[in-house]
């Protein structure tokens, strides 16, 4: 008798020790961010810096204690800046790795393509790339860039005040920003008083692009909007230099270490848009300095005078999940994905990011600038 009360005692305590060890992993358990970006490929100088930010801010919150006594884990992924390989990584960080959430790279068209795969399996995501085009989708996804035309008016406003320019090119790549920004130029440049004559698009892996620089010159364009990421913009600083043209070259946002060398070869007739990031030091005390040095003090003790704009807005990609894990109570993805749209007046080190059920773009206000390159150091266009 006393043996079978003790084989019932020992079971029971044995069933109990069972259902803790079952219990117990749930608070041991991470949360864990995937991240699809482009390692390699065109795209690999934003998508390199994007991904070590995500990774600073979870190494940051961790040592914090993380999220709710939850560790974060991060899944970086190579989608190699192809939508094909973009498909693949995502479905291997949803089915093996199982991730809570997502904190992608700029690769739009890579966004777009496992976009479904996403939002079938329930799960958020912000991301450094534009939002994807159907409505079931845009529903899982937030973005951390600005609006696409914002990178446009910067440079319209330049010529329109500072310059005798009337006449204009766009050079773009076949991506779907630049795209978005190809569109918004074109709407837009009669507002200030410019005319757009020639487009031109080009491959990311074009060795030159003479051609389509002398058709915008032969068209009368005394500046050209280059969209897009990667090699190309030294390709065409080189080219205008070679032809001897006057014509100005005004680029988008992209690294420093991209801009530096072009700046050399073109001087004073190179241009880009500036996140507030690149800029920290000429701007005035208040919450956007405060948020971007908050940021920096980590990222300059691990990666020095690194450039910070993509890594700021990783950075920021995985406050805004902290923030709407806080706010759910929860680390459901529906959940998180409902309290994102509730974020408003969060500062992030690339502007205000104010998310609704109806806009999943976060920064509404233009927060970009026009920026040089002079002996070397960032200035902000006056």
């Amino acid at each position: 008798m006393i043996h079978k009360k003790l084989r019932k005692l020992t079971g029971g305590m044995i069933g109990a020790a069972f259902l803790v060890a079952l219990a117990a992993p749930v608070s041991a358990q991470t949360y864990k961010i995937g991240d699809s970006a482009g390692l390699t490929g065109y795209a690999a100088t934003v998508d390199r810096a994007w991904s070590d930010g995500v990774k600073l801010a979870a190494d940051v919150i961790n040592a914090k204690g993380g999220i709710n006594g939850r560790k974060l884990e991060v899944i970086v992924e190579d989608n190699h800046s192809q939508p094909q390989d973009a498909v693949v990584v995502y479905r291997k960080m949803i089915v093996s790795d199982k991730v809570d959430a997502f904190a992608s790279g700029c690769v739009s068209a890579g966004t777009f393509a496992a976009a479904s795969s996403v939002a079938r399996a329930k799960i958020p995501m912000v991301l450094c790339s534009i939002l994807p085009p159907k409505p079931n989708e845009i529903k899982w996804a937030f973005t951390t860039l600005p609006l696409p035309r914002f990178e446009v008016e910067k440079r319209l406003e330049y010529l329109q005040q500072h310059t005798k320019i009337k006449k204009i090119g766009i050079l773009h790549d076949p991506s779907p920003y630049a795209n978005l920004q190809k569109t918004a130029a074109l709407n837009e440049a009669e507002k200030y008083g410019l005319q757009v004559v020639d487009v031109e698009q080009y491959q990311t892996s074009d060795p030159d692009l003479s051609v389509q620089i002398g058709k915008m010159n032969a068209a009368g364009a005394g500046a050209i909007l280059k969209i897009g990421l990667g090699g190309t913009t030294m390709t065409a600083a080189k080219n205008i230099k070679q032809l001897g043209l006057p014509t100005l070259l005004m680029a988008s946002l992209e690294d420093l270490k991209v801009f530096k060398p072009v700046a050399e070869v073109l001087g004073n007739q190179f241009f880009f848009v500036a996140s507030p990031s690149q800029v920290v030091d000429a701007l005035p005390s208040g919450p956007l300095k405060t948020a971007i040095n908050d940021f920096l003090t980590p990222w300059r003790a691990k990666y020095g005078d690194r450039d910070p704009n993509w890594a700021g807005r990783g950075w920021d990609a995985v406050l805004l999940l902290k923030e709407a894990v806080q706010k759910a109570h929860s680390f459901d993805g529906p959940k998180v994905r409902d309290a994102l749209e509730t974020i408003s007046g969060f500062q992030g080190t690339s502007g205000v990011y104010d998310f609704s059920p109806t806009d999943h773009h976060g920064i509404t206000k233009n927060p970009l600038f026009l920026g040089e390159i002079i002996d070397g150091k960032v200035k902000i266009v006056q």
